[in-house]
């Protein structure tokens, strides 16, 4: 047996190199004019699962081969080497010609690409090769697929390479394996999926009846799928707009709905916020670049103090004369709007400057496959809450709110006993902006930061205000999100425009049966 050890040896590794050689035959049509033939040659490489084929189809994508008296070269730079052994070709060869390689080519090069990263030994790696095979496997890839699924044992691969092998084998000649790839994507939910099962169903490409009986089971349960992960979107963007719309009005809430002053610069202080959150976010990366990332947590009280610091000179230069006088308000807050819109586009230029989102606000979570929650608008959503819970603290639970409230309710008589009604007005109209400057810091976050930006939000706030009940907490957070989920539904049905008419519409002829609102009046107007 010993004698025997040596020849065993060379024959493993002959078999071994064997294995691990190109498919010269493959490598060769790579360069073929049809194109059918060029693309079997790449799916032909693709189930070799080598890593020089891998690195072959890699340099075809980047135009990168060549093809000299019948021999396929790959370019190294300044040097030609064979693409099958990788050796130097010298001297270069003269009229080389480059593969011609068009749209539909490369889209099986990348899906063949994907293929080969299945064997990688990052988690990632395979996860996202298996994710875009899910949706572009071909019947040639399925041995490929089957072995990869074979060996996986991660659970979220292992479940997307599974939807690429049914995918695969959808089209193959055996009934019983399309039987099993049907049943087998009937727990997906995937628009590429729902196309799959219902081009079965279409025009008899299907003939066994077995087969069409549970693609029809599987297109219901798919489609169906498919809906409720509509309706969450819907719902959750519905949310989220609230959420915003929340934020918007809650400083004119104070303004408004306690202090009875329209104030149409509202949308402006808005826009006040964002600019401070731009500001705070160039600070970070200039001096403090390691921490750039919470900006946006230091931008909050910055805003809240911008916008105060304008609402309170808003107050104490203009609004503090026309108490008792909406039209006067109405006209003159209108033009201080106009002032700081044009004191922004001189500071700050009339182009719209970007607010990055931060590495922990980036992305999103996917609840289902045409469900993603990104995670900006959840944040979002929270800080939303956030400010609402600290607004009612202050309302209900400080000196400062119960000033406030005692002034709404009767002025003279809180005047009669101490309150110094005249600095509270001041404070409160400073609050009410603060409120509205952190409403910009999250209009930021999903949006440009331009002078214009808190026009598009003034009446949606005064809505929210007026459809809640003046004065009311409760009554915004109702209509904000009430409405934001409105609006999204009636967008997916009659688009953005009539959506918004409709809402329009809804509101007036709500306020004409219920003036006071979804809750009870309460304000400084209660009395007349």
């Amino acid at each position: 047996m010993r004698p025997l050890l040596p020849l065993l040896a060379v024959a493993l590794l002959a078999l071994e190199a064997a294995r691990a050689a190109l498919d010269a035959d493959a490598v060769r049509r790579l360069g073929s004019d049809d194109w059918d033939e060029k693309i079997a040659a790449v799916e032909r490489l693709a189930r070799q699962a080598d890593p020089a084929a891998a690195g072959l189809l890699q340099a075809l994508a980047e135009d990168e081969l060549q093809v000299a008296g019948g021999r396929v070269l790959r370019l190294d730079g300044e040097r030609y080497r064979d693409a099958v052994t990788g050796a130097e070709v010298q001297p270069a060869p003269e009229g080389a010609e480059s593969f011609t390689v068009d749209n539909r080519v490369r889209g099986v090069i990348a899906t063949a690409l994907a293929a080969l990263r299945l064997d990688d030994p990052d988690r990632v790696v395979r996860r996202d090769a298996a994710r875009e095979l899910a949706s572009a496997a071909s019947p040639a890839l399925a041995p490929a697929l089957g072995r990869a699924l074979g060996r996986e044992r991660d659970g979220e691969v292992k479940q997307l390479l599974a939807l690429a092998y049914a995918q695969a084998t959808l089209r193959s000649p055996e009934p019983a394996a399309r039987l099993a790839a049907v049943r087998a994507l009937r727990g997906s939910g995937g628009p590429a999926v729902e196309g799959l099962l219902a081009g079965l169903l279409r025009d008899g490409a299907e003939a066994d009846p077995a087969v069409r009986r549970e693609a029809l089971v599987s297109l219901s349960a798919v489609r169906h799928r498919l809906a409720v992960g509509e309706l969450v979107g819907r719902v959750f963007s519905g949310l989220s707009l609230g959420s915003i719309l929340l934020l918007a009005a809650l400083g004119l809430a104070v303004t408004y709905g306690l202090m009875g002053v329209i104030n149409m610069a509202h949308g402006e202080l808005l826009m006040v916020g964002a600019y401070a959150t731009w500001g705070v976010q160039g600070i970070f990366a200039r001096r403090w670049p390691a921490a750039a990332e919470w900006y946006v947590v230091a931008a909050v009280p910055v805003a809240f103090l911008s916008a105060a610091l304008v609402g309170a000179v808003l107050e104490r230069a203009v609004i503090r004369f026309l108490y008792g006088r909406p039209l006067e308000t109405l006209l003159a807050t209108w033009g201080a709007s106009l002032i700081l819109v044009q004191a922004a586009r001189s500071v700050f230029g009339a182009q719209n400057v970007n607010v990055a989102n931060p590495a922990w606000m980036s992305g999103g979570v996917q609840v289902m496959v045409n469900a993603v929650l990104p995670w900006n608008r959840i944040v979002i959503g929270v800080f939303s809450l956030l400010v609402l819970a600290l607004v009612w603290l202050v309302m209900n639970r400080t000196r400062f709110g119960l000033f406030l409230r005692a002034v709404t309710q009767n002025r003279a008589m809180a005047g009669c006993v101490g309150v110094p009604t005249s600095r509270l007005d001041t404070l409160a109209f400073a609050a009410g902006a603060g409120v509205a400057g952190l409403g910009g810091v999250a209009l930021s976050q999903i949006g440009n930061v331009g002078p214009e930006m808190g026009q598009g939000y003034i009446v949606d706030s005064f809505l929210v205000v007026v459809l809640g009940g003046v004065g009311q907490l409760a009554g915004a957070v109702w209509a904000a999100l009430g409405l934001g989920v409105i609006s999204k539904f009636l967008e997916g049905w009659s688009g953005a425009v009539i959506a918004k008419i409709a809402v329009l519409a809804f509101v007036v002829i709500f306020i004409q049966r219920r003036p006071q609102g979804l809750f009870a009046l309460r304000g400084r107007f209660a009395e007349d």
